[in-house]
């Protein structure tokens, strides 16, 4: 049994130590919003903060975050409660097919954390790790500067 705190829950989780965070996520926690793409770590859609920083979880070892906090999709917003960036991605056109859209919205939150005005280089710097083969990444970029500015 591993100890996750998950989106500020701890819970007791049936896995292996070895199991790949996502599939832990998707699986015996229910979390289906990080999404697998890849499984190798080059396209961001299954980015999660761990102790608030972006990281793959197709790369990162279940038995790797005991004690630690991770923050998926589901942490960031709810469909009852959408964060003004969720309501951004979806008003500015940011989300398309929505494979990338969980990963690009919680590097996006990591980059709001830290920076309340952020320049389009840095958002783009911040989403460099995600792919998205449907926007052409304007809209994502607009959709991040316009949520930055509601936070102002």
């Amino acid at each position: 049994m591993l100890e996750l705190d998950i989106n500020g829950k701890k819970q007791q989780v049936d896995a292996s130590p070895l199991a790949r965070l996502l599939d832990v996520l998707r699986g015996p926690c229910g979390l289906t919003g990080t999404k697998e793409g890849c499984g190798e770590g080059e396209c961001g859609s299954c980015t999660v903060l761990l102790d608030g920083e972006p990281v793959n979880a197709c790369l990162v070892l279940a038995g790797q975050v005991e004690g630690r906090a991770v923050l998926t999709i589901e942490g960031v917003g709810s469909p009852e409660h959408l964060t003004p960036l969720q309501r951004c991605f979806i008003d500015d056109g940011g989300a398309q097919c929505g494979i990338c859209t969980p990963g690009m919205i919680v590097s996006a939150e990591a980059l709001l954390r830290s920076h309340r005005a952020p320049t389009d280089e840095q958002i783009r710097d911040a989403i460099a790790g995600n792919i998205c083969r449907c926007t052409g990444y304007q809209r994502i970029v607009d959709a991040i500067r316009h949520a930055a500015e509601l936070r102002k």
